[in-house]
């Protein structure tokens, strides 16, 4: 269905900068919400899964990636995992709100914004919380000595942000083609979590026998979880690093596209 929302003529970023307020109003109400999420759990699953079962785990570099602990191993996966999470998590049910709940998009499409401005401003503040979330997790996690380099945890922060956005926009799309909710329990069961175990965020792919393990590089989640471990380590195969972030930065513009023109569709409805 062709979409009959009309062509304002507002640009993309002062359609998306009118936003602002909003959005600076939403983190406001719903901030403490998300602390424990955001922080405290990936904290407290760092702990129990890095330094008290990773006591137990030999730190073989040859069968860790390069790391020289268990700890060094997964901090890094976990991130990137915790990434996505953020993403899925704010690219659902805040979008199916948005639309069918409170309907908040169709307040805002009243007005001279356009869905592409709508897209843009959510995935702006994704950036935003993908941003604080991951980087105070960083910074909590320098003292833990996972870090080989000074310059490495900058370029795994970008990596990290960088698959997150991936899940970002590829998942909103998703969010404004369904309608029940329910379809998010097949995304969580059938999507986030066999990526969340199988992407090389707790053990190396390669454990996973030829097979698998090809499907597992097919994924977005490995390559952000493979570029934000080689820049942690400082273990960078710099071919297969540009690979990495060309497939993610891909899915970035897919997930654009897919979005906006999703968005396009429901409003249109």
């Amino acid at each position: 269905m062709a979409s009959t929302v009309p062509d304002t003529g507002l640009s993309l970023v002062t359609g998306t900068l009118r936003q602002t307020d909003y959005w600076w109003t939403v983190f406001k109400r719903t901030w403490k919400g998300g602390v424990i999420n955001s922080f405290v759990s990936p904290l407290f699953y760092v702990v129990a899964m890095g330094v008290l079962l990773g006591g137990f785990i030999a730190g073989d570099p040859a069968k860790l990636e390069g790391a020289t602990s268990y700890l060094a191993f997964i901090v890094p996966g976990l991130v990137a995992t915790h990434a996505m999470t953020i993403a899925v998590g704010e690219t659902t049910y805040p979008v199916m709100g948005a639309v069918k709940w409170h309907k908040t998009y169709y307040s805002m499409i009243a007005t001279p914004l356009e869905p592409r401005h709508l897209v843009a401003a959510h995935m702006m503040f994704v950036l935003f919380r993908l941003a604080t979330a991951c980087g105070v997790f960083m910074l909590v996690l320098a003292p833990f000595g996972v870090f080989e380099s000074w310059w490495g945890p900058f370029l795994a922060f970008g990596s990290q942000l960088l698959v997150g956005m991936a899940f970002a926009g590829l998942v909103y799309g998703y969010s404004t083609r369904i309608r029940s909710e329910s379809a998010f329990g097949v995304l969580f069961r059938l999507g986030v979590l066999p990526l969340t175990l199988f992407s090389g965020a707790f053990f190396p792919i390669s454990n996973l026998g030829p097979v698998l393990e090809w499907v597992a590089r097919l994924t977005p989640l490995w390559h952000g979880v493979n570029l934000s471990r080689m820049f942690c380590l400082d273990t960078v195969d710099w071919p297969l690093a540009a690979l990495n972030a060309v497939v993610l930065v891909a899915a970035v513009v897919v997930g654009w596209f897919w979005s906006v023109s999703g968005l396009e569709q429901r409003l249109a409805d």
